[in-house]
């Protein structure tokens, strides 16, 4: 038997329960939605999360697409999965964990006595070094971004090969390579000697179709080529993907409108235009170039901004991987 929480499946089986990871204000036990896919056959662990911040919920989707179509008598090795991480933020449709406003991923790997989100970083941390792969399901939040898988681990990290080979197989088609801060689980489970990639499943409010199938396709490249199902995901040659090293991020330098001159994906070049602010009677009050060349990764989503607040961020330091 293999079981995450009151969830138990022997070989051949898939079963549903409830992690515990505290109370509520009431009282009331507060348990993460989990489920164990247990295969017929012998095999490797794969550990999947979603929504770590609450309001992703393009992971929550993947999740929900996922686990119906995973049969376990096709199944080599075991597939664990924790569909809700962050369960007050989710209640909430908010991005921290509203009891003690706290990122949950920059709580890892937690701790079983701390606050609430240290209490289920602890608990999901612990299902999650069990297995010999992770993926950590996010989105740009809110915000328009494109598709990507972030390695997090760094570049000096004994394990960085091997998440470089997972980001690539899930196949997003962009890879940010960029070493995360600390209390992430896509750093702090590398530490543990499990690869572990952060798909960012594009950015919307709600959730969005096309990143969904993206998510729902990376996680099963990534069951064929591993050897959890059979299949033809070519296990020599994942296709090649546009890496980012680093950021560069723009605020406004005016209050007004933003009208972008570029689309998310698009190619820049230095001095290109990215967006321009107007006033309410289309005015221009400024006009924002590239500072390097890049990709254009992410933007606000809604136009209005304050001077100083963010408006987007272009990947750069770009190659092929």
């Amino acid at each position: 038997m293999t079981s995450l929480g009151t969830a138990s499946a022997a070989p051949g089986e898939m079963d549903t329960g409830r992690l515990t990871v505290g109370e509520t204000r009431d009282g009331t036990p507060v348990g993460l939605p989990v489920a164990v896919v247990n295969g017929a056959e012998d095999g490797e662990t794969l550990y999947v999360q979603a929504a770590s911040d609450g309001d992703e919920l393009n992971g929550v989707g993947v999740v929900s697409r996922v686990v119906p179509r995973l049969d376990p008598a096709d199944l080599s090795g075991t597939v664990l999965v924790t569909g809700i991480a962050n369960y007050f933020g989710f209640q909430v449709a908010e991005h921290r964990n509203p009891i003690d406003d706290t990122k949950l991923n920059r709580a890892y790997p937690g701790d079983p006595n701390g606050s609430s989100s240290e209490r289920i970083a602890h608990a999901t941390f612990e299902a999650a070094t069990r297995a010999d792969l992770i993926l950590d399901l996010h989105q740009g939040s809110t915000s328009r971004m494109i598709n990507e898988v972030r390695v997090r681990c760094g570049r000096h990290h004994r394990l960085h090969r091997k998440c470089l080979e997972l980001a690539k197989v899930f196949d997003c088609g962009y890879i940010l390579d960029q070493k995360g801060p600390e209390g992430q689980l896509a750093r702090a489970a590398p530490d543990e000697g499990v690869p572990t990639i952060d798909p960012e499943l594009g950015g919307c409010v709600g959730w969005d179709e096309e990143s969904i199938e993206y998510g729902v396709r990376g996680v099963f490249n990534v069951l064929r080529h591993y050897g959890f199902l059979p299949g033809d995901h070519d296990p020599e040659h994942p296709e090649p993907q546009t890496r980012a090293h680093a950021f560069d991020r723009y605020g406004s330098p005016a209050g007004g409108l933003v009208d972008y001159a570029v689309e998310i994906g698009d190619e820049v070049e230095r001095g290109d235009t990215l967006f321009r602010v107007v006033d309410v009677f289309g005015q221009v009050k400024a006009e924002i170039s590239a500072d390097n060349d890049g990709v254009f990764w992410r933007s606000r989503r809604l136009p209005q901004v304050a001077s100083g607040e963010y408006v987007c961020s272009v990947g750069t330091t770009i190659d092929t991987y």
